[in-house]
């Protein structure tokens, strides 16, 4: 089973995770790991720290000579502020006084965390509570991405929403454009309009959410389980995306839209073509590089659906339609202009506390997001087919493939 751990605060020394369950044999290089988490930095609306950031994940054990060895993964992502809060957040006792946090703000972890941790110094929660610890999160779902490629699995997210803006969705969505797009989002016209909503709370001193759509394609029929709460599909990927800082709801397929519909009007009819020979040529390469194409999952297994309002996913498994997956997103709780609040020592009011944050992280929280997903998958994906190597996980799928194309 792929899983993993992550460690490491937002100010810290270094950020870490490791990843067990990659099968032996899969290629595997730091550029891999890095693509991902450039896309994670950017995204209009940023703020300063990742002016100061450049992660890049070191790749410390698992891998010799460019492929997986079977055993745990470690990853680590220097924090290069560090050298700025080597007294506040250094391990050892602090020479002189350290000025602690006390002001609370609202809609962050501050409260409750220190209440529930016995904290008088709110740093000791903001700082595991800080979205930087995402950066190890999408480390650990580039490698899950890697894994997923070599069965012909994609996953792609742009930006549908932010503040008041919607987007329309296209029927295709040209990924390379959404890369290009400062918002991450394939509608022009909304592009414009998401920069200048958020240009205005900047000024304003305020911040933005919205949401965004992760897609996933080529994942094949009976991924998942209906058998037992815990294996539904629907539901690890709504825990996986849910537990993503300041998203707030998640959303399979067209789910709001069709709560005012019939059931006649939601539900995919189901098709069969003339089952034909499958492609396995997944799981084929030549060193290939992370930003190669990848090999074709196979399209041609038969079945089919004249819709995907259910976004790929029916009765707790993959039905080999599109995964689709809505993130809905607050606004992030540190603000330029901050909210009145408690003292946590005196119970004063006061203003919350001011910590260096975005006015919008909607765009990168698309890039978390798929990372989520991309784990979610290769775990289902490690579950259904297992295998210890890369050879026996891509025979046993291959096999799979092979039965399901005839009735």
């Amino acid at each position: 089973m792929f899983r993993f751990l992550t460690a490491g605060e937002s100010h810290g020394k270094a950020l870490t995770v490791i990843i067990d369950g990659v099968p032996a044999g899969l290629p595997l290089d730091e550029d891999c790991i890095a693509a991902d988490l450039s896309r994670r930095q950017g995204g209009y609306g940023r703020g300063g720290r990742m002016k100061i950031e450049r992660d890049r994940a070191e790749i410390l054990s698992g891998v010799r000579h460019g492929l997986t060895l079977g055993s745990p993964i470690s990853l680590l992502i220097p924090n290069r502020d560090w050298e700025n809060w080597t007294k506040v957040m250094g391990v050892s006792l602090a020479e002189g006084e350290v000025e602690p946090v006390t002001r609370l703000r609202p809609g962050h972890a501050d409260l409750a965390g220190a209440i529930k941790y016995g904290q008088r110094d709110v740093r000791n929660i903001l700082e595991r509570a800080s979205a930087r610890e995402t950066a190890v999160r999408v480390a650990a779902g580039a490698v899950a991405r890697r894994f997923l490629w070599e069965f012909g699995i994609q996953v792609h997210s742009h930006t549908v929403a932010i503040g008041g803006c919607q987007a329309r969705t296209p029927g295709q969505v040209d990924w390379d454009a959404v890369e290009a797009s400062p918002v991450r989002c394939a509608d022009d016209a909304a592009e414009e309009t998401m920069m200048a909503a958020i240009d205005e709370a900047k000024a304003a001193g305020d911040t933005l959410g919205g949401a965004f759509d992760v897609v996933a394609t080529g994942a094949p029929i009976g991924l998942g389980s209906h058998v037992h709460w815990d294996r539904r599909l629907d539901g690890l990927l709504a825990q996986a995306v849910m537990s993503i800082n300041a998203v707030k709801a998640v959303e399979i397929g067209s789910a709001s839209a069709a709560a005012g519909l019939r059931g006649s009007q939601v539900h995919d009819i189901i098709e069969f073509h003339a089952p034909v020979e499958p492609r396995l040529d997944v799981g084929a390469h030549d060193e290939e590089t992370c930003d190669a194409v990848p090999p074709q999952a196979a399209d041609e297994r038969g079945w089919r659906h004249a819709t995907n309002r259910a976004g790929g996913i029916e009765g707790g498994m993959s039905n080999g339609e599109p995964i689709v997956v809505r993130g809905v997103m607050k606004p992030i709780p540190t603000l330029a202009k901050p909210l009145p609040s408690v003292d946590l020592a005196t119970g004063e009011a006061v203003q919350a506390h001011i910590e260096r944050s975005d006015v919008c992280v909607v765009p990168a929280a698309g890039v978390v997001a798929e990372a989520m997903v991309a784990i979610v998958l290769a775990q289902a994906m490690l579950e259904k087919f297992g295998g210890d190597n890369m050879r026996e996980t891509l025979r046993n799928y291959r096999g799979y493939l092979e039965e399901q194309v005839g009735i």
